[in-house]
């Protein structure tokens, strides 16, 4: 890809249009929303979106009141009704008005007005206890997006988490794109985490020979939304990555259900910007969102949690701070780089020129110029 493609806030734009609104990606955890009332909040390709436990009914809406445009919740997550705080309009599991304070006083909409109030809604898909939302008035099916194996391995993972969660944000300055280059580049863990990560796991690059053949040309000419969504399917994926040197077990792992039963380091990569690690083959996990912000910022989204527990332990939090500390010195590193990469980039910076073990980079980046410049649809 071109510097432009980092730097261009035109191009952000098209992105934000193109791919934010019209893929699936992460909205949050169904462990989060498990009571009456409970609720999230994110902000999704610019848009404050709202996901709130209704009487057990799991619902995605704008986050914005039909009244005056105040945010219906404003914490990032909490348990609180549907209700604006500014005039106290409620909401029900529709997303129509459920009650109107003064309405007779003071508002005075007819029957038909009142009727054709509704917070616009999105479609909303758990896979085990990942939610993910689709912004686009007409959702492609999310098995357009993700094969059923890697939505199958989604769901399964994700069952085994916990509902005690631990999260934090890192504010970024790179490109959200930089983030899933380095992380489709097996070859970068031994230089970048000499003494953190790979002091224990061994990551081997490999070169895919069949896929490097592949992209060798172009993207065919002409192709439709259905040969896209094809390539697209092939940018998500999971499974072991990576082997312990040594394998050490702590106590508390024997107070947790694990997931499987292999001494791996295991990846997902859900595109766009979703990326999961279990690296402790099972006992815990780390979800890593990123979300674009502007060309050169982007907000890490981080969560922590071991697999479901047994029985309850005392010191359950301070396991979480453990593994927190432990990944965000490896993230520190990935984030240091990161940065760097997009400081040294200018309008007429050298294009990057990847190796042949770079396949997977390559074909990503050839679909998403096709979409960004060539205007195609998902």
């Amino acid at each position: 890809m071109l510097p432009r493609h980092y730097l261009s806030q035109e191009v952000f734009h098209r992105e934000r249009d193109r791919i934010f609104r019209k893929l699936w990606v992460f909205a949050g955890l169904r462990t989060m929303l498990r009571q009456n009332n409970d609720f999230i909040t994110r902000s999704i390709a610019g848009i404050p979106v709202v996901i709130q436990n209704i009487r057990g009914e799991l619902k995605a809406f704008e986050n914005v009141c039909l009244h005056r445009s105040a945010r219906l919740q404003s914490e990032p997550a909490g348990r609180r009704p549907l209700v604006c705080a500014y005039h106290g309009w409620s909401y029900d599991a529709s997303g129509a008005p459920s009650n109107i304070p003064l309405h007779d006083e003071l508002y005075r909409y007819t029957a038909e007005e009142r009727g054709a109030m509704r917070l616009r809604e999105f479609a909303l898909r758990p896979v085990g206890n990942l939610l993910f939302i689709n912004l686009d008035e007409k959702p492609m099916p999310i098995e357009d997006q993700f094969d059923r194996s890697f939505i199958d391995l989604l769901e399964s993972s994700s069952n085994a988490y916990d509902s005690e969660v631990m999260t934090t944000t890192f504010r970024a300055r790179f490109n959200w794109k930089l983030g899933y280059e380095n992380l489709r580049d097996g070859n970068h863990p031994a230089f970048v985490h000499p003494t953190t990560l790979t002091r224990n796991v061994s990551f081997v690059p490999v070169l895919d020979e069949a896929l490097h053949a592949e992209v060798a040309g172009d993207l065919p000419a002409g192709l439709d939304t259905a040969g896209r969504r094809e390539i697209l399917r092939r940018f998500s994926y999971g499974g072991a990555e990576g082997t312990f040197k040594n394998v050490t077990r702590y106590d508390w792992q024997s107070l947790v259900e694990r997931w499987g039963d292999q001494d791996s380091y295991f990846n997902w990569l859900a595109y766009p910007n979703l990326h999961i690690a279990s690296g402790d083959g099972g006992f815990s996990f780390t979800i890593e969102h990123h979300v674009p912000v502007a060309p050169g910022r982007t907000d890490l989204e981080i969560y922590w949690m071991t697999a479901k527990k047994r029985q309850p332990y005392s010191f359950s939090s301070t396991v979480l701070l453990s593994l927190m500390h432990g990944s965000k010195l490896v993230v520190g590193e990935d984030v240091e780089v990161m940065e760097q990469v997009q400081a040294a980039l200018h309008d007429g910076a050298p294009v990057p020129r990847q190796g042949d073990y770079e396949g997977l980079n390559k074909r990503v980046e050839r679909w998403y110029v096709d979409i960004i410049d060539g205007n195609r649809e998902v």
